[in-house]
C-alpha cells in the first residue's frame, strides 16, 4: 500500500511532528506500507529522503491541474518509475492522510481548496481513499469556498476536525455527516526526544514567536501594534522572577527575524535556539520550566506534558486548543500589561498540578487511539480490495 502524506514540511516544525506522529502510527499498522511526500520548497530532497519517502511527481502547477493524465500512463511503466526511480504519480496512490494543520477556510487561497475537492473527486472514482487527519477547518462562508467544500470534501472516506468550531463549520458544508469526527490534535501521542543535558532547560522559560501574529492573516490588529513589545516585555518579566528566558525558533527565517528585532530591543543577548529535530524541540518544551507561546503545536507540545504555558492567537485553533485543556485564562490578549502578565506568569507555574488539567490531558490522548483505530478501518478496507 501506497501512502502519501500530505501538508507535511520539514522547516514549521509542528508540520514535522505531525509527519513523525502519522509514521510512527503506520509503522505499528503495517511495517509494508510505503510514504510518498511531494516536494516543496519546505521539503527538500534530502529530508524526504530521510524519512524513506517515495518521491510524488505531481502534474499540477498553480490553477493548472494535469494529474488525471496520470492514470492513462500505462501500469508497467509507472512500475518501473517507483522500482527505478522511487517516482510516483497520483495513479499509484492508494491512500491520502492529509495533515494540512490549518489549510482550508476562508482566510486561504482559493485555489487550495479547489485543488484539493478536484483530488478527492478523482481518487474516489478509482476507488482510492482520502483522509483529512485533526486540522483547523473554516469557516467557509464565502459561497466559492461552501461550494467546492461540498462538492469535493463530501467524497472524502473521513474527516477529523481538531475542535468543535472546525467540527461545526464543516458538517454544515458536507452531505454526508457520517464522515465528520472530532478528534484532538494527534502530536499528543508522540513522545519527544530528551537527551542526558536536557536539565540544561529546568530552569529556563521558552518564548517561541510566530510571524502569523503580525501578518494580514491575523485578524485581530491590535496585536500587531503590541506583540513585538510583549515579546520583550516577556522576556524581562522572566528575568525578573528570577528564571532564563530562550527564544526558540520553531518556524524558519520569518520567526528568526521576530527573534532578531526582540533581541534589538532588549539590547542584550539571550540565548536564541533553532533546533532541527522536531522531537528534540518537543523534549526541549518538556524540559523546560515553561513557555509562552505564539506557534500551535508549541502549545501543544506544552500542554500535553503539563508544562505551563502562556500562549497568544491568531486563529480560533489556539481558543478551542485552551479551552480544551481547561486552561483558557492562560490565552493572553493583546493589551496586556507588564504587571498582568507578570501575574499571569506566575499563576500558571503554579497552578499547572490541577486534576481536572491532568484528566484532560490522558482524555484526549485516548481519543487520539481511537481516531487512528478509525482510520486503520479505513486503511483496512484497501487492504481487503
Amino acid at each position: 500500500m501506497i501512502i502519501e502524506i500530505k501538508g507535511v514540511q520539514f522547516v514549521n516544525k509542528g508540520a514535522e511532528l505531525m509527519l513523525h506522529a502519522v509514521l510512527q502510527q503506520l509503522q505499528t499498522y503495517n511495517k509494508d506500507i510505503f510514504i510518498v511526500l511531494a516536494p516543496n520548497a519546505n521539503s527538500p530532497y534530502k529530508d524526504r529522503m530521510k524519512v524513506g519517502s517515495y518521491q510524488k511527481f505531481s502534474l499540477r502547477k498553480k490553477s493548472y491541474d494535469f494529474n488525471s493524465l496520470a492514470y492513462y500512463i500505462p501500469k508497467p511503466l509507472r512500475g518501473w518509475l517507483i522500482k527505478a526511480f522511487g517516482v510516483v504519480t497520483e495513479a499509484d496512490v492508494d491512500v491520502v492522510l492529509d495533515a494540512s494543520g490549518f489549510s482550508y477556510g476562508d482566510q486561504w487561497p482559493l485555489i487550495t481548496i479547489k485543488n484539493t475537492s478536484n483530488e478527492i473527486i478523482r481518487l474516489k472514482k478509482k476507488g482510492k481513499k482520502y483522509i483529512f487527519l485533526p486540522q483547523a477547518l473554516g469557516p467557509f462562508n464565502k459561497a466559492a469556498y461552501s461550494d467546492l467544500v461540498r462538492k469535493g470534501f463530501s467524497n472524502a472516506s473521513l474527516i477529523c476536525a481538531r475542535e468543535q468550531t472546525s467540527y461545526d463549520n464543516t458538517i454544515n458544508s458536507v452531505f454526508n455527516k457520517d464522515i465528520i469526527k472530532l478528534y484532538p490534535d494527534f502530536t499528543n501521542l508522540v513522545r519527544g526526544t530528551v537527551g542526558d543535558d536536557y536539565s540544561y532547560y529546568s530552569d529556563k522559560i521558552l518564548i517561541i514567536p510566530n510571524c502569523n501574529m503580525i501578518s494580514t492573516r491575523n485578524n485581530n490588529s491590535e496585536w500587531k501594534a503590541t506583540y513585538i513589545q510583549f515579546l520583550t516585555n516577556s522576556a524581562l518579566i522572566i528575568k525578573e522572577l528570577g528564571f532564563i528566558p530562550i527564544l526558540l525558533n520553531h518556524e524558519g527565517d520569518a520567526d528568526g527575524e521576530i527573534c532578531n528585532r526582540v533581541l534589538q530591543l532588549l539590547g542584550e543577548n539571550i540565548d536564541t535556539v533553532k533546533e532541527a529535530d522536531p522531537l528534540k524541540v518537543k523534549g526541549i518544551i518538556g524540559s523546560s520550566k515553561a513557555i509562552i507561546c505564539s506557534r500551535f503545536h508549541g502549545c501543544v507540545s506544552a500542554l500535553t506534558q503539563a508544562v505551563p504555558c502562556l500562549g497568544t492567537s491568531w486563529s480560533h485553533k489556539y481558543e478551542k486548543l485552551f479551552e480544551e485543556y481547561t486552561r483558557s485564562e492562560y490565552l493572553l490578549s493583546p493589551n496586556i500589561t507588564k504587571d498582568e502578565l507578570h501575574k499571569k506568569l506566575i499563576s500558571v507555574i503554579e497552578n499547572v498540578d490541577n486534576d481536572d488539567y491532568t484528566k484532560k490531558i490522558q482524555k484526549y490522548k485516548n481519543e487520539s487511539e481511537l481516531m487512528w483505530r478509525d482510520i486503520f478501518k479505513v486503511l483496512d478496507e484497501v487492504n481487503n480490495v
